[in-house]
């Protein structure tokens, strides 16, 4: 026997869209993303199984060069509606962002993915529907994530050279040590 996929038939899609669901609340992201695969091999434009199977793939994420960040900005940006692909592009950025953050990934170069994932839920504010303010609650949850980061040392503040840190005998090996500059 030649192992190969089967069909769901399209009566049994809202099912799976609830199984789908239910995988990502219990952490089990690759059985969510299998099945929204399979919904998708049947009809190819469902919205709500685009949407999950995105989330599904960024909930995968680690902050490594295996993540499919790619491979889900594509299905984010397949969605049909315009807020619905700004909201999804921001979540993208912050879910990147945060995986890299866990990552050890510098603070700077994650502060980046912040402040793209504000401008795409920024976008999607002004687009939203009314009284929806998902945009808003992403892009504050975003702005104190930021606060959290460690702010970088600007190379043109100068640092201040105590006669103390001179190694024993004055012997200083580097011209811009000598002048009191870092570099």
């Amino acid at each position: 026997m030649e192992p190969k996929l089967k069909s769901i038939s399209t009566a049994g899609i809202s099912a799976a869209i609830a199984k789908a669901e239910r995988y990502r609340y219990l952490n089990e992201p690759e059985e969510a993303e299998s099945i929204c695969r399979d919904i998708l091999a049947v009809e190819p434009t469902h919205q709500l199984a685009q949407r999950i199977l995105g989330l599904a793939i960024t909930d995968q994420f680690s902050g490594g060069v295996n993540d499919r960040f790619t491979e889900a900005a594509a299905i984010f940006n397949g969605l049909e509606e315009q807020y619905t692909r700004m909201y999804y592009a921001g979540i993208l950025h912050e879910r990147h962002a945060k995986a890299q953050l866990l990552a050890g990934r510098p603070a700077q170069s994650v502060a980046a993915e912040f402040e793209e994932a504000m401008n795409y839920f920024e976008r999607a504010e002004k687009v939203r529907p009314p009284g929806n303010d998902e945009s808003i609650l992403r892009w504050n949850r975003c702005v104190r994530l930021l606060e959290t980061l460690p702010k970088p040392v600007s190379s043109d503040e100068a640092i201040a050279f105590e006669s103390a840190d001179a190694p024993p005998g004055g012997a200083l090996k580097s011209p811009a040590v000598r002048a009191g500059r870092m570099r």
